[in-house]
């Protein structure tokens, strides 16, 4: 029921159109626009910064005061105390796992992990030189090829299953993407060892020789993957809420939302940082470019630097920071040039003037960027990993759409077209 009444005045109409306006938990009241449809009138709100499409219990962001909560808990609390399984569990199923659930939501994570044998035909029919991101499109949306005894939307059970599946089967399909692009054989999962430790196994590991996966690289790992794991209705996942509106699979909503995360505005960030350090090149370059980015005539951007929705620090570039910095002195290679260039460019954005006015604050992309290239994995898999990491909050996102009443996403549009004509004689 409304909380309160917003009421619009319109030119032409008798009376006024009455509009509930609900209150959430958090964040700003919410006007219920859909009693203009009878009244012959839309709203019009290009990239619907100013709509709220749905509505959900999963994650909450306060941009204005650096605020991100996954049900409730805030960001920095899960990175630091939690593991990335833990918070899958969480988001999908609204609280936290007892001992007791956690050992057996793992227990079954790790027992779906390999995929197909017959999948792994897919990937000859990619070049070599393929995007992972373009194979992991193709790859995913051919799942619900294999793995069709569970594909019922409106079974709980059903979404359940597919749900362990994608999260269990990315890694897998992420590494082989990397290993079909080098010419290696592909590792099969490894049922013992941790979610990052067992990606980094199938990425870096070969038949020849036992790989150890370093403790520090495997915690820096799966905080890249708690710390991309939701952020509400982004482009990607409104993608997989509108797909599934249809009632497509969640294979394909899953591959719909990859498609939309490698646009560089949105997935592609972090890999654009690693890109941006490339163009500079040296660090006797970085006054230069400092100044290109200050001149608001120059197309360049700094790219890592502030954020869309955070008008104050990336409450998630806090933990990411420090999780650099471990990696970092850990491996010893302070001394590598474009991580030395990425450096002054972090102390760069918090001394000076221009970007601490502004607010353009490192995030996330930058820092994880660096991490990833730190431990070896090159620029193009970059948003891979991002896909990986986020699969969970699509998924959960997917799974709450499908647990209430819903129906397919139908946005309106502003027609400046050509009104109705006659075909020539």
């Amino acid at each position: 029921m409304a909380d309160k009444k917003a009421r619009l005045t319109v030119d032409g109409l008798d009376e006024a159109i009455e509009l509930p306006v609900y209150s959430g938990t958090e964040g700003p009241d919410v006007i219920d626009v859909r009693p203009l449809t009878g009244n012959g009138l839309f709203t019009y709100d290009p990239g619907f910064v100013s709509t709220a499409a749905c509505e959900s219990k999963i994650t909450y962001i306060d941009g204005a005061n650096g605020i991100l909560l996954h049900r409730g808990y805030p960001i920095e609390q899960l990175a630091e105390k939690s593991d990335y399984l833990e918070v899958c569990y969480l988001l999908l199923n609204g609280e936290l796992p007892t001992a007791e659930q956690k050992e057996k939501f793992v227990n079954t994570i790790s027992n779906h992990t390999m995929v197909h044998e017959q999948l792994s035909q897919f990937f000859k029919g990619f070049r070599r030189d393929a995007h992972p991101m373009a194979i992991m499109c193709g790859v995913v949306g051919a799942l619900s090829a294999f793995y069709h005894d569970s594909l019922d939307i409106n079974d709980p059970h059903h979404r359940e299953v597919c749900a362990y599946r994608l999260i269990a089967k990315m890694p897998t399909l992420a590494a082989m993407c990397y290993k079909y692009s080098i010419g290696q054989p592909f590792m099969y999962p490894q049922n013992n060892l941790s979610y990052g430790e067992n990606f980094l196994r199938m990425m870096f590991g070969t038949p020849c020789a036992d790989y150890e996966v370093n403790p520090v690289l495997a915690r820096a790992m799966d905080r890249i993957f708690i710390l991309h794991a939701d952020h509400e209705q982004n482009a990607s996942t409104s993608t997989v809420r509108l797909a599934g509106s249809s009632g497509a699979n969640p294979f394909a909503c899953i591959a719909a939302g990859i498609a939309a995360l490698w646009g560089p505005a949105h997935g592609g960030a972090n890999e654009a940082v690693l890109n941006m350090l490339d163009e500079i090149g040296d660090a006797e370059n970085i006054p230069e470019f400092i100044e290109k980015a200050k001149d608001p005539n120059d197309p360049f951007r700094l790219m890592g630097f502030g954020h869309r929705v955070y008008r104050n620090f990336d409450p998630r570039a806090k933990v990411m920071k420090k999780t650099c910095d471990e990696v970092l002195g850990l491996l010893g290679i302070e001394n590598d040039p474009q991580l030395q260039i990425a450096k002054q460019l972090e102390q760069i954005a918090l001394e000076d003037e221009y970007f601490v006015k502004r607010k353009l604050y490192p995030n996330v992309d930058f820092y994880s960027g660096i991490i990833l290239k730190a431990i070896g994995i090159p620029t193009n898999m970059f948003t891979v990993i991002f896909a990986l990491s986020r699969t969970i909050g699509w998924i959960s996102h997917w799974n709450e759409f499908h647990s209430s009443p819903n129906k397919i996403g139908r946005p309106r549009q502003l027609y400046t077209g050509e009104q109705q004509r006659d075909y020539p004689a």
